[in-house]
């Protein structure tokens, strides 16, 4: 029997930062994994364990990182940690640590934002990824969980119909999707968040003032304007799953529904990917 590849982590490590600065404070709460590529073939094939940081280990580095390291960029403290490791142990060939944040907004008292109390933001969380290697590491932010919708300027008209087929064509639709999206550094910019920030404005422009002929087409249009804004992106992922809304039919009450009712629904959904990069 032959081991063809491996790697292992720690994942889902959950850490919330108070940075206080006199009476206002700030939070920054982000779930972590560590995942270590290398040679540990020994652990797996011999149970020797005399090469392998333990999981546990991982998590406290994390932690301890954290105190110094973490800032207001996730991107730079990702490269941190993986760099960390890379330093620390010569038998670890690459480091890939995923950051996902959990937004937090300062509520508002009497018209005033309140120095230390705060509310769960959107559901929609930025997400870093940095793969350190030894000779370089690459840099992939963006979005995921983002759920946008436009009521109008969207249809899905001149698609392949069998006997199977009964998806009536339609030239104005609501469109839904809970997006993902993913974009990759081929340099380092001057501001991840002023960067990230004109990567997902470009997107959301086209998807709100665009005609949509499918999901396929609106995502490509998006993919385009980001790359457009932001020099130093090379690649972007999107995820774009159809999250239908459902016309009620309401003629047995005898009421007609002029594009009005609509049930929500998430399963099933059309699952709409694709990476794009620059020529």
């Amino acid at each position: 029997m032959k081991l063809i590849s491996q790697r292992y982590g720690k994942a889902r490590v959950r850490l919330l930062k108070v940075s206080r600065e006199g009476t206002r404070h700030d939070l920054k709460e982000i779930e972590a994994s560590v995942m270590l590529e290398g040679n540990f073939d020994s652990t797996y094939t011999a149970g020797d364990n005399s090469l392998v940081v333990a999981t546990d280990t991982m998590k406290n580095t994390v932690y301890a990182l954290a105190k110094d390291q973490l800032g207001s960029e996730i991107e730079r403290f990702a490269c941190v940690v993986g760099n960390h490791f890379l330093s620390r142990y010569p038998q670890v060939s690459r480091a890939t640590v995923r950051l996902a944040e959990h937004p937090w907004t300062r509520l508002m008292v009497d018209g005033h934002p309140h120095s230390h109390a705060f509310a769960e933001g959107n559901r929609a969380r930025p997400f870093t990824e940095a793969a350190c290697g030894r000779d370089a590491c690459v840099v992939e932010s963006g979005v995921e969980d983002l759920l946008i919708l436009k009521s109008t300027g969207s249809g899905f008209a001149g698609f392949i119909r069998d006997e199977f087929t009964t998806l009536p064509e339609t030239k104005d639709r609501i469109l839904a999707t809970r997006m993902k999206a993913g974009w990759r550094f081929s340099s380092v910019p001057g501001d991840y968040a002023e960067s990230n920030r004109r990567a997902l404005d470009a997107m959301l422009k086209v998807f709100a003032t665009r005609h949509s002929a499918s999901v396929q087409a609106t995502l490509h249009d998006m993919a385009g304007a980001a790359l457009e804004a932001v020099s130093e992106i090379d690649l972007i992922r999107l995820c774009m799953p159809n999250q239908h809304c459902l016309l009620v039919n309401l003629a047995a009450f005898e009421i007609e529904n002029s594009n009005e009712i609509f049930v929500p629904t998430e399963e099933p959904h059309g699952q709409i990917e694709a990476v794009l990069s620059r020529a």
